[in-house]
């Protein structure tokens, strides 16, 4: 038994076959893996790429070759998503490996906990935080980070505060091109189901609606906009709004996938087609855009990507601090795909 043990270790690729294969220094990769800021971002992103494809796991030795201690960071949620959350995590959980960090995850839902949530996590050493949405814009939040002046990462924020370091995309611009292919299809009448309003990107992704409307000279009508909340269950009630007017829309926009899913059982349940009666595009491309029928015409935002690029954030910023350094909070806007699928198609007639 001990010997397969070793011969698998002997297998396993070791931080020297990272360094060959990414033609720098062991103490280079070293550095990546630890989260330094003294790398070029072309170097990390050229040693993470081989880290990848080697499927290399950093050991305790490859960890003190930069003499870093251990680093602990909180990740809280609270998104009524559990499609968006689980995306989340999976990059939350994947880059923490390869960083070499633990990732501890507290829920927080309720206004009234989140404070003692992050005096909890303050008070378990962890050294910074990861606050995705809708806990990214809660100022109880924000104003407990603040107080304990712990480094914080805010994601998918639709207007990033500049004293903390931030990962998005531009909402206000994916709205506006989903709205625009909508009208290049031939709608006129497209109904918007806006999302949280405690969630800055909800009124992000209004204005993109609102600004194409205006571009294309199709006048608004406040009628055709309905409130939702980003849970399935708002989806449906907003739906049934929109669909029991007078004039119906041609098109539904939910600015996300649950509530665009929503929007799908409602019209099949008042026996229309999906897309020959009736368009409906979602926001987010988790996987429940692929998992009904049809499936979403969508907005993919890159939330793996997003995750794991906010724990790079973070350590990167909890190693500088312990460095004795200081810089500006990063805000890195991340690209954006319009993905069309089945559920879109010319208005009928």
């Amino acid at each position: 038994m001990t010997h397969r043990s070793s011969r698998r270790q002997r297998n396993a690729p070791t931080i020297s076959d990272v360094a060959a294969a990414a033609g720098v220094s062991p103490m280079t990769v070293s550095r990546v893996i630890n989260g330094e800021s003294n790398v070029r971002e072309s170097t990390r992103a050229l040693v993470n790429e081989v880290i990848r494809k080697l499927n290399y796991a950093p050991s305790a030795a490859a960890r003190s070759l930069a003499g870093g201690e251990e680093v602990r960071i909180g990740l809280l949620y609270s998104n009524p998503s559990s499609a968006y959350l689980s995306e989340f995590l999976v990059g939350s959980l994947d880059q923490a490996a390869r960083s070499n960090v633990q990732l501890v995850v507290e829920k927080c839902d309720e206004d009234a906990l989140e404070q003692s949530v992050i005096d909890h996590l303050v008070q378990g050493r962890v050294d910074g935080i990861v606050l995705p949405p809708p806990l990214c814009d809660a100022k109880p939040v924000l104003a407990a980070v603040a107080e304990h002046d712990i480094p914080a990462v805010a994601v998918a924020t639709g207007r990033p505060a500049e004293t903390m370091a931030a990962v998005s995309i531009d909402d206000r611009r994916a709205a506006f091109d989903m709205t625009r292919h909508l009208i290049e299809l031939g709608h006129r009448r497209i109904g918007f189901i806006i999302g949280n309003p405690n969630q800055t990107a909800s009124a992000e992704r209004l204005a993109g609606y609102r600004a194409a409307l205006e571009q294309a000279a199709i006048a608004g009508d406040d009628g055709l906009v309905v409130q939702g909340l980003f849970t399935y269950r708002s989806g449906l009630d907003a739906a049934e709004r929109l669909l029991t007017l007078a004039e119906v829309p041609t098109a539904i926009f939910a600015s996300n996938d649950d509530m665009a899913a929503a929007a799908v059982a409602v019209a099949h349940r008042r026996g229309l087609d999906v897309p020959r009666d009736l368009t409906v595009c979602g926001f987010d491309d988790t996987a429940l855009a692929t998992t009904i029928w049809p499936e979403l015409t969508t907005i993919r935002q890159p939330i793996v990507e997003m995750s794991r690029t906010a724990v790079e954030l973070l350590v990167r910023e909890i190693k500088d601090r312990k460095n004795g350094k200081s810089g500006a909070p990063q805000h890195l806007v991340l690209d954006f795909d319009l993905v069309r699928r089945q559920s879109d198609a010319p208005p009928r007639g």
